[in-house]
């Protein structure tokens, strides 16, 4: 069977200073141990609503897409519970939950609200699952930025960006709202439409790609609509170009669409589809640590430029 370059380049994904050279075999096909092989998946815009929610227009395709995203979420869950092998964790490319009912902070503890309905479908995984921060996991400048921070840390236990080690790869959680352009205060650069991540967040990035281990980037907001450089020339840009060679691929969210930047910015980039449009809207990731190599298993379901996904069923070669 012919296969196209385009589609080869999404196939054979893994590390190298530049395609395709830097293409690996996909781990399926190799002959490598399970000790250096596992699992994960990744889902974002997942826009978990409660009962003090109340659409403006509640007879649109956008009002009833939040309406039912928890019964969304649950089917999501259902089918990544059906993968074999299972994944080892799953990862929320932020928008977790759908803006704040109250601004009120002991409201989020007298009520049971959108925070608690996210935190409990997730919890019913049966593998871990590592939320990230959106625009809609904020409400600046209603609410300052350390509100959503002391609220998350305690109702779910995330920091607002991190980093996870798994059998020898690197996952960054990273937060594009932390940056100048999301700070209310100052009016000159203020414009939540651009995503930045603050100087030290920054130099924390830095020090975890430094590691040189294999590694997995999260962010919300696609790199196509964050400031390339916040600090003269330091910024995150320079940083993925600077450490492609060990950057496996970048994944956002946001637009609620695929798309594939390819390595417009140095590391493949991805921006996926919403759970909360659609429920086969994730991606199921294998990878061979041993080779540096990975796979997107259900690349061929991504409808490219649109929401829509096909569902996935598990086959090998």
């Amino acid at each position: 069977m012919l296969i196209s370059r385009r589609s080869f380049l999404h196939l054979a994904g893994g590390l190298g200073v530049a395609a395709p050279a830097g293409l690996l075999t996909p781990p399926a096909l190799q002959g490598a141990t399970a000790a250096s092989r596992f699992r994960f998946a990744v889902i974002a815009d997942t826009h978990i609503i409660d009962n003090f929610y109340h659409p403006p227009n509640p007879n649109t395709e956008t009002a009833s897409s939040v309406i039912f995203s928890r019964e969304s979420l649950i089917r999501t869950r259902t089918a990544i519970h059906a993968l074999n092998p299972t994944p080892d964790m799953v990862f929320v490319v932020g928008d977790f939950f759908h803006d704040y009912p109250s601004r009120d902070y002991d409201f989020y503890f007298k009520n049971v609200t959108r925070i608690d309905h996210a935190k409990a479908i997730t919890d019913r995984f049966k593998m871990k699952v590592y939320p990230g921060f959106g625009n809609h996991d904020y409400d600046v400048p209603d609410l300052d930025r350390t509100f959503s921070h002391r609220l998350v840390a305690q109702k779910i236990g995330i920091k607002p960006y991190y980093a996870v080690d798994h059998k020898g790869c690197r996952f960054l959680m990273l937060n594009n709202f932390l940056g100048e352009t999301w700070n209310a205060a100052n009016k000159e650069v203020f414009k939540k439409t651009v995503g930045s991540f603050g100087e030290e967040q920054l130099q924390w990035i830095e020090s975890q790609l430094a590691a040189r281990k294999q590694t997995f980037i999260f962010t919300h907001y696609p790199l196509s609509i964050v400031s390339a450089t916040e600090v003269k020339d330091f910024g995150l840009l320079p940083l993925m170009k600077k450490y492609a060679d060990n950057i496996h691929f970048i994944t956002a969210g946001h637009w609620h669409r695929w798309h594939d930047f390819k390595r417009e910015f140095g590391p493949q980039h991805y921006v996926m589809g919403a759970t909360r449009y659609d429920a086969d809207a994730y991606m199921v990731v294998d990878v061979d640590v041993k080779a540096a190599s990975w796979e997107i298993r259900n690349l061929h379901c991504f409808h490219w430029d649109s929401r829509q996904t096909d569902p996935y069923v598990e086959t090998r070669a």
